[in-house]
């Protein structure tokens, strides 16, 4: 085993717990195990929800300043320690070093942010049109939050949940994947040197996600559910959602388009969408996943993106001149694999620009050309490193094309100039849209989607609301 700096325990009421089962966590670019963590029950979970709960009459009290210095003291350890965590990310996930420290940042963030944001909460005070009453409006913690992680952002998406949780005053049960449990067993510890108070912050890592998920919803006690994951996963949960009308936050699938319109800068949309379609090895859903370029780019935007592919250093995470690192499991790398077979039957062009490891969850990063749109490789989430091209003749059919799916998470518009990029942008049936750059996410802004991509919005002065309940009060004043 790897020797790794976090605990591998449930954490539990302010307790590390070693549970009576274990799994183990795999490195995927040579399949070594890491290490061996605990594997909760469903009476874990629910001891799990007990101590949320319990934690959180006094913490949906504590001053907002209060909150807030526990998060920024978070903010504070997970920078001075971010190469721990990139290690660990890099381990656990296969993703390339650059990556793992930039999705350390990045979540770092979120406890800087959310630490503003606590004190921040705004109630209303107005007459009614009548006159008739004074309407004030306030808002409150919901209680207990339950949050599902994926495993491609395994920082990120813990710190984008926990952060405005805490910071409204809501206690959470985090329950990251199998795949990748150590990076949020390590947040669970830093939370825990930050300063929350146990029960507060509780990790449940297990290999039966299913059953422990269902008997944590089911619990009164819970209050909402957040989740980032799949789109079919997100409709399973919906369904059982419903059945006590939970609150429920969703970030889902997304089948981002790349637009690159008549007279857009080829170089720059080339280095855009390395960062677009490369940024994690492309498992992201904000990785773009369809390239729509006008006729008279298709050419140099093809050669310039092979060429770019081509000078990838492919290789373990941890190592710090790796550019693309592995995908997170066999499993994950077959499922790309199977899609390119496919496509190669349709006729699609997807010789590798370089030959991926043999040993190791690896996937050589391809640019496949002779694209239609509606093939195979336009209807799937590739969630890898391969890049689909479609010749487009105008603008409109490029919008066509691109809003033919039923997700909308992020768009991405190169365009001759920012004002017809932000035109262009208006039409895309997306939450997100990213104009002549290849990046839109930042903590500050409000992240989610429209349509199947997903419910609520996370980041930004929006996602403290997710865990809060609005309430009014009529009164004569």
């Amino acid at each position: 085993m790897t020797d790794i700096a976090t605990p591998t325990g449930l954490l539990i009421a302010g307790e590390w717990q070693s549970g009576a089962d274990r799994f183990e966590v795999h490195d995927p670019s040579d399949y070594s195990v890491l290490a061996e963590v605990a594997d909760a029950s469903v009476a874990d979970g629910l001891d799990a929800v007990t101590a949320a709960h319990d934690a959180f009459a006094e913490w949906s009290v504590t001053p907002a300043r209060q909150r807030a210095e526990v998060l920024r003291k978070a903010f504070e350890i997970m920078t001075a320690e971010a190469e721990t965590c990139a290690r660990l990310i890099a381990l656990e996930n296969g993703k390339a070093w650059r990556d793992a420290m930039g999705e350390t940042i990045y979540a770092a963030e979120f406890f800087r942010w959310f630490s503003e944001e606590a004190a921040r909460i705004e109630g209303g005070f107005r007459y009614a049109p009548a006159r008739d009453k004074t309407i004030i409006t306030d808002h409150r913690p919901m209680g207990v939050a339950y949050m599902i992680t994926p495993w491609n952002f395994p920082a990120a998406m813990a710190t984008r949940k926990i952060a405005p949780a805490l910071a409204a005053g809501c206690t959470c049960i985090l329950k990251p994947p199998r795949e990748t449990p150590l990076t949020a067993l390590w947040i669970g510890d830093v939370m825990q040197r930050a300063g929350a108070p146990a029960g507060v912050v509780n990790v449940v890592t297990t290999s039966h996600a299913g059953e422990v998920s269902s008997a944590i919803l089911a619990d009164p006690r819970v209050a909402t559910l957040s989740f980032t994951g799949s789109t079919w996963v997100g409709k399973s949960l919906l369904k059982q959602t419903a059945e006590r009308v939970l609150p429920s936050s969703m970030e889902l699938g997304g089948n981002a388009p790349f637009l690159v319109l008549e007279g857009a800068d080829v170089d720059a949309a080339i280095a855009g969408a390395m960062i677009a379609k490369m940024r994690n090895g492309g498992s992201a859903c904000t990785a773009a996943n369809r390239f729509y370029v006008h006729e008279s780019l298709v050419e140099p935007f093809s050669a310039g993106l092979q060429e770019a592919f081509a000078g990838l250093r492919i290789g373990p995470g941890v190592e710090q001149t790796t550019d693309l690192g592995a995908m997170v499991s066999d499993a994950e790398r077959d499922k790309i694999l199977a899609l390119l077979d496919e496509a190669a039957g349709e006729g699609v062009d997807v010789t590798p620009a370089q030959q991926a490891p043999a040993t190791g969850a690896f996937v050589a990063p391809t640019v496949a050309r002779n694209v239609e749109h509606g093939s195979t490789l336009t209807r799937n989430e590739i969630f890898g490193p391969v890049a689909p091209i479609v010749s487009v003749t105008s603008t409109d059919e490029a919008v066509r094309m691109a809003n033919d799916t039923e997700f909308g998470l992020i768009s991405y518009v190169y365009a001759a100039d920012p004002g017809t990029g932000v035109k262009v942008a208006r039409q895309m049936e997306s939450g997100m849209v990213a104009i002549n750059r290849g990046i839109a996410s930042d903590p500050a802004a409000p992240f989610g989607g429209m349509k199947e991509s997903g419910l609520g919005r996370e980041g930004g002065f929006a996602g403290i609301h997710e865990f809060l309940e609005t309430q009014y009060f009529a009164v004569d004043l």
